[in-house]
């Protein structure tokens, strides 16, 4: 047990130190906030737009992140001969990648929950044609993103410590406690609200926390589309990878269609391909955060959760057996 915390703690910050891994929390994040400042004149949908953008946003961003720090963890240790010199030591190869996986589970993690502040503070400024963008809240986010980097840069120059670890860990620090901070604030009236202009906003007020379901969910996919990408990895490198996994995911969010319906009418090869490849629709329930909706629910998530686990322990089984006869020399 001590070898597989070791190696996936080490996974976790091995990946951490990765500069597009830094690049591409602070864009995605800083990209759902900037979102939130624009003006889309949606009759009256701007706010719903906001999310599902500010979701597809955390999507696409998870999707990115997996296929590129499972190949860094996995592919790159392989072709520099890491692999190797790790598994000499009393480590078997079943514990080396279920420990790799659970280290790119945790990164990713982390870059869905600061993509998760965003999205409330995205949900939080939204407004209609009758409002005005939150200009203070979005200039404190974007502060912060400067700040964390400044102090990464200052531990860096002054400490000699590495810089993208430390900008990752202060980057996730600051932007949950710019979260609480941006709660606070006022938010500004609109032209036709009819509210007083120096009225004291409630904490969190138009926070929409119907979205943490909806991310949790998007944390459950993304974690088998690593799952798939580790799987590629043991063979492949980073470019195959990336197709694959593209192609899963666009497949996956056009299952319904293209392989629902011909299963429906009995036809077997549909229906095999049908379970094979992962339904994304299952994991996207914007249409939860409407008006008037409860969110999701919590049976929805566990039953999310469960299949999760199924498809990504089959997709880990793939992996062990890919990895099991791979020449690591």
């Amino acid at each position: 047990m001590r070898q597989f915390t070791t190696i996936a703690i080490n996974a976790f910050m091995e990946l951490i130190r990765q500069p597009v891994f830094l690049l591409l929390m602070s864009a995605s994040s800083g990209f759902i906030v900037f979102l939130s400042g624009l003006a889309y004149f949606g009759f009256g949908d701007d706010q719903a737009m906001v999310k599902e953008m500010a979701l597809a946003m955390t999507f696409l961003a998870g999707l990115l992140g997996a296929v590129l720090t499972s190949s860094a963890s996995v592919a790159r240790e392989i072709r520099t001969g890491t692999a190797l010199a790790v598994l000499s030591k009393p480590v078997g190869r079943t514990q080396f990648l279920l420990a790799k996986y659970a280290g790119l589970a945790g990164a990713l993690a982390v870059l869905t929950y600061v993509n998760l502040i965003a999205c409330l503070i995205a949900s939080r400024n939204a407004f209609d044609a009758y409002g005005d963008p939150d200009v203070k809240s979005i200039f404190t986010f974007f502060g912060a993103i400067a700040l964390a980097y400044a102090l990464a840069g200052f531990s860096n120059y002054f400490l000699r410590r590495p810089f993208v670890s430390d900008a990752v860990f202060s980057l996730t620090g600051l932007l949950t406690l710019t979260f609480f901070l941006i709660c606070s604030f006022n938010r500004p009236v609109g032209r036709a609200s009819g509210l007083a202009s120096d009225r004291v906003s409630p904490f969190a007020e138009g926070v929409d926390w119907r979205i943490v379901g909806a991310v949790l969910l998007l944390l459950f996919a993304i974690w088998i589309i690593a799952s798939l990408a580790l799987a590629c990895s043991t063979r492949l490198d980073i470019i195959p990878t990336l197709a694959i996994c593209s192609g899963a995911f666009l497949i996956g969010l056009m299952s319904d269609y293209l392989l629902g319906r011909p299963a429906e009418q009995g036809s077997l090869v549909a229906k095999f391909f049908y379970n094979l490849v992962p339904n994304w629709q299952q994991f996207w329930l914007a249409g939860a955060l409407e008006k008037d909706k409860p969110g999701v629910p919590f049976q929805y998530v566990g039953l999310a959760f469960t299949y999760m686990v199924c498809y990504a322990g089959a997709a880990l089984a793939a992996a062990l057996w890919l990895f099991e006869d791979r020449e690591l020399g």
